[in-house]
């Protein structure tokens, strides 16, 4: 069984037989008695990499076993294995060739906090979001079929994802199709399954097995010469199966369903692979793992240790904490609580995203006006929908990478029905080193074109507590967009005053430049503007822009510049750009934002200076394009 580590080993320990596993081609050589000790030492070398780099840590922990033991049975990369999330991907990825590079993740041009298809011919498929291994593992089935390739496909997805709609989808259609594929549910929060012993593993080798197979399929073909003796037959072996394991509802959907065993027994893991693994049609591999399993803290305290920042060095001199203030989250949780004290009517609504959003405060003082809809967005917001037709107020808190996946939702059930519904659009923006895919880069395009929309950016704490009681007091759909992390500490004045809709603010009068700020680069405009002696305005709203501010700017300067942090394709720039074109205003305008590609994992200070949007890159390109206009 696994060891339990309690500390974080600052040098690499020694792992002899890890050393001979860095591939899984050297794994398969290995005996079946050498795995166990694999196990601790990936456990713990697992533990010496992110101690260094920091990033999501105890959900490989907890999969340590499944991973040896899937690319153990399994002939991967042919064999297409598919990793949910991602979270948990970094054993698989020390053990395909990439351990010695470990000391690189999530820093800029190293190796990206998920399965990347770019990274490694292991990883078969791009993740990073919830919910889209088993529809991407099940197409990869059918290709094979098609191709007439003899490779399995394997999907490994956790409770949580398994929430969403999506996964369900795939689980309906993969037996409709007869698709010779296999899903293995990494369960970590008992949230389905209890049953886990002795008695389950001895059952999940027995309904695996081969012989038990050849017999089910060769009593189907005797029976099913018998009038109603095979539907007779079937249902009295789902009942028993019913009631000694919990897979009822994967059998009614038309899987093979085994388990649950345990997760961190590695024979019994092994075994159970192996009789799968030559079994035709959907099957279905249940698994009880702990998160945060082999190392003491992350056990005691899962949600703490998701994920951590790397250690710093022994005998390092303690770095100064710069005073700051509360983060944008904080800033909407306490929000929250204060309106939902003033008005009862208000509701709060997440994804599986309490701690993240910070609702926790909330759900403890509220507890029957908040509601958790799990790894389900879609939901989330037709949720609230409903809710509002009967003159609820709902709030959802949302990341903005995670709202793209419910925009059908966000249009069909709220906008075109004019419903009031506010979204705290959490994480907009570059987001650091979690990368591309959950960066929010593409808010403000995909909610500027919707019809009735109040959008709203705020550059501040106190502008975005101001915003959300402007936005919650809206008739019709708002939004508020905020980044992570903390402000510039702006002082938030108590109370529920909301804002004039559609009106910017000139923080600083200049000549010549108009800087156009939305959103949080405003103190890097002020910064541009002493040294441009530029005018800076805090645009505030991008849907309805102030009309008559961009008259007046466009009027008295050379040359408007649009500053944001979302993509320049369709964002706020573009608004400004269209509202002066349809005003027959021709004038220079550059817009800065994010680039027509996508924006590579780093610091997010490194990130922003990459896209030209700290001081130094809004300078440059400004006094550029004046030169420009100078030469012209």
């Amino acid at each position: 069984m696994p060891k339990t580590f309690h500390e974080i080993p600052r040098v690499r320990p020694a792992t002899p037989v890890l050393d001979r596993a860095a591939t899984p081609e050297q794994l398969r050589r290995l005996g079946e008695a050498e795995l166990d000790e694999l196990a601790n030492e990936l456990r713990q070398d697992l533990l010496f990499s992110v101690g260094q780099t920091g990033g999501h840590f105890g959900a490989g922990l907890g999969v340590i076993e499944l991973t040896i033991a899937l690319h153990y049975v399994f002939d991967t990369p042919d064999d297409r294995l598919v990793w949910d999330v991602g979270h948990q991907a970094y054993p698989h990825k020390i053990l395909t060739g990439r351990r010695q590079r470990m000391g690189t993740l999530r820093q800029k041009d190293g190796l990206a906090a998920f399965p990347r298809r770019s990274e490694s011919e292991y990883d078969t498929f791009g993740v990073g979001h919830s919910s889209t291994s088993i529809g991407a593992a099940l197409g990869m089935a059918i290709a094979a079929r098609l191709k007439g390739e003899k490779r399995k496909a394997i999907a490994v997805i956790g409770d949580g994802a398994l929430t969403a709609g999506m996964a369900f989808e795939a689980l309906n259609h993969a037996p409709e199709v007869g698709a010779n594929m296999l899903v293995v549910l990494n369960d970590n929060d008992m949230s389905i399954s209890r049953n886990v012993g002795g008695m389950s593993n001895y059952l999940a080798k027995i309904l695996s097995s081969r012989t038990y197979a050849s017999m089910r399929e060769g009593s189907k073909k005797v029976l099913s010469r018998l009038p109603g003796a095979w539907e007779i037959a079937r249902r009295t072996e789902e009942y028993a199966k019913g009631m000694l394991v919990p897979g009822t509802l994967f059998e009614e959907l038309g899987w093979n369903y085994i388990g649950p065993i345990d997760g961190h027994d590695l024979p019994t893991l092994i075994a159970t692979l192996r009789n799968m693994r030559d079994l035709d049609g959907p099957q279905f591999l249940h698994v009880v793992t702990k998160k945060g399993k082999g190392f003491a803290p992350a056990e005691a305290d899962p949600i703490t240790w998701h994920a951590i920042s790397k250690l710093e060095p022994v005998g390092a001199p303690a770095k100064p904490k710069q005073p700051s203030g509360p983060k944008y989250s904080n800033v909407f949780g306490q929000w929250l609580c204060d309106m939902a004290a003033a008005d009862p009517r208000l509701t709060g609504i997440t994804p599986a995203m309490k701690e993240g959003s910070d609702l926790v405060a909330f759900s403890e003082r509220y507890p029957d006006r908040y509601f958790d809809v799990a790894i389900a967005e879609q939901h989330a917001v037709t949720l609230a929908a409903g809710m509002a037709c009967e003159g609820m107020k709902p709030v959802v808190a949302i990341y903005s990478t995670f709202l793209q996946r419910a925009y059908d939702q966000l249009i069909h059930d709220v906008a075109v029905q004019n419903l009031d519904v506010l979204f705290a659009i959490d994480r907009a923006g570059l987001v650091g080193e979690d990368g591309p895919t959950h960066a929010g880069s593409f808010d403000l395009s995909y909610l500027r074109c919707i019809p009735g929309m109040l959008i709203m950016t705020p550059s501040d704490e106190n502008e975005m507590r101001r915003m959300l009681t402007t936005g919650y007091l809206f008739e019709g759909p708002a939004a508020v967009r905020y980044p992570r992390g903390s402000g510039p500490n702006a002082t938030i004045e108590p109370g529920l005053a909301p804002l004039e809709i559609g009106k910017g603010v000139v923080r600083r009068q200049g000549e010549r430049v108009a800087l156009l700020v939305f959103g949080v680069q405003l103190p890097e405009a002020l910064q541009v503007g002493e040294a441009l002696d530029a005018t800076v305005v805090d645009m505030r709203f991008v849907k309805p822009l102030d009309e008559a501010l961009l008259r007046e700017l466009a009027s008295s300067h050379e040359l408007l510049v649009t500053v944001e942090e979302n993509s320049i394709m369709g964002g706020a720039g573009s608004a400004v750009a269209e509202f002066l074109a349809a005003e027959a205003i021709v004038m220079p305008l550059l817009h800065l934002g994010l680039p027509d590609s996508y924006v590579e994992h780093a610091k997010p200070s490194e990130m922003l200076a990459e896209c030209g949007l700290d001081a130094v890159g809004i300078e440059a390109a400004v006094r550029k394009r004046l030169a420009a206009l100078g030469e012209a």
